[in-house]
């Protein structure tokens, strides 16, 4: 019998994976030397970062492992962060979010996507005219908002062509700031009253930018950040909806004072992410009302349903308007329809 005859299929030794051989462990470097930074751009993987001193570039480490990152993340940084030409730092931990705005892709839409981190406010850029308004796209970027527990404010431009009434008298009951602009008017942004406005309210914080493709929310970044230089578009006189000159979010400084985030036109904005019985926490005089006097389980539609908020704003018209517009915001939350 030979030798071979002796041994079986345990005997034999499989060369083990280099790449895995290494004991694992699930202790992650604390890095305590780590600097911090914001996310202030994302393309491909890359990550603009601003530090203290320098913007640096910056890649994913793997002990985020699948966390994403997005513009206004706070992060902590290693490697080099000089900043210099060539150069590639590390973000190795993202620090807990203090707000996340989301949008999905539409109502049925599980998935939901985060825009932009750590943002005090959502403005939404509407013209007045050319391309007209759209009130059930700003409903629902409002859901958004109030949803991620940020402040509103509904940027209307192009003042100069239409009358801003009906949006202020459905908005402001709200409580969301309404202020329009006409950059372009003679003597230019100085010269615009609401520009002015918009400037002052956008010194404390954070704020996004979301509109339309068309509205002049380009425009408006150039107008307040001079070196944005954001490429400018057009409406099509066919569609009335302009093209897309942002193709990216970025964050910038406003040299008065605070930062604004312009993201890409948007033409539809899911809230599959949203719970409709969360919204109304966002108002707390209706909430209150609609606890005490609803019975359980009102969707707030009508009077006819069965909701008391009708009753409780009896013959004030601030509250009948608060109610109508929570209504309406509602109903777009509940409607499936996208535009």
């Amino acid at each position: 019998m030979s030798d071979w005859s002796r041994y079986d299929e345990s005997d034999a030794r499989v060369r083990p994976n280099r790449r895995g051989s290494r004991p694992r462990t699930k202790v992650r470097p604390a890095h305590e030397g780590a600097e911090p930074g914001t996310v202030i751009g994302v393309d491909r993987g890359r990550y603009t970062v601003r530090m203290d001193d320098a913007v640096v570039t910056a890649v994913k480490a793997r002990d985020l492992g699948r966390r994403g990152l997005v513009i206004g993340d706070r992060v902590a940084v290693v490697g080099d962060t000089s900043g210099d030409p060539d150069t590639l730092a590390r973000i190795v931990r993202r620090e807990a979010r203090s707000t996340a705005l989301r949008r999905t892709a539409d109502d049925s839409d599980p998935a939901e996507r985060v825009i932009v981190a750590n943002a005090d406010r959502l403005a939404i850029v509407t013209a007045l005219a050319d391309p007209e308004p759209n009130p059930r796209m700003i409903d629902r970027c409002l859901v958004a908002a109030f949803d991620a527990g940020m402040e509103a404010a509904l940027v209307l431009t192009k003042a100069d062509l239409a009358s801003a009434a009906e949006l202020r008298a459905a908005y402001e009951p709200l409580g969301v700031a309404v202020i329009e602009t006409s950059v372009k008017r003679d003597g230019g942004p100085a010269a615009d009253p609401g520009f002015v406005e918009l400037r002052d309210l956008l010194a404390g914080g954070t704020t996004v930018l979301v509109g339309y493709s068309g509205v002049g929310k380009s425009t408006l970044v150039n107008a307040l950040v001079p070196d944005a230089d954001r490429a400018v578009g057009v409406v099509n006189d066919v569609t009335g909806r302009g093209r897309h000159t942002s193709t990216s979010a970025v964050l910038y400084e406003i040299p008065t004072g605070g930062r604004i985030v312009d993201t890409p036109g948007v033409r539809t904005f899911g809230l599959a992410h949203v719970d409709p019985e969360h919204f109304i926490l966002a108002f707390p005089d209706v909430s209150a009302a609609a606890d005490e006097r609803c019975p359980r389980g009102c969707m707030h539609e009508s009077a006819e349903a069965g909701c008391e908020l009708d009753a409780w704003a009896d013959d004030m018209p601030e509250r009948h308007a608060r109610v109508d517009s929570i209504r309406r915001l509602l109903a777009s939350r509940a409607a499936g329809d996208q535009y």
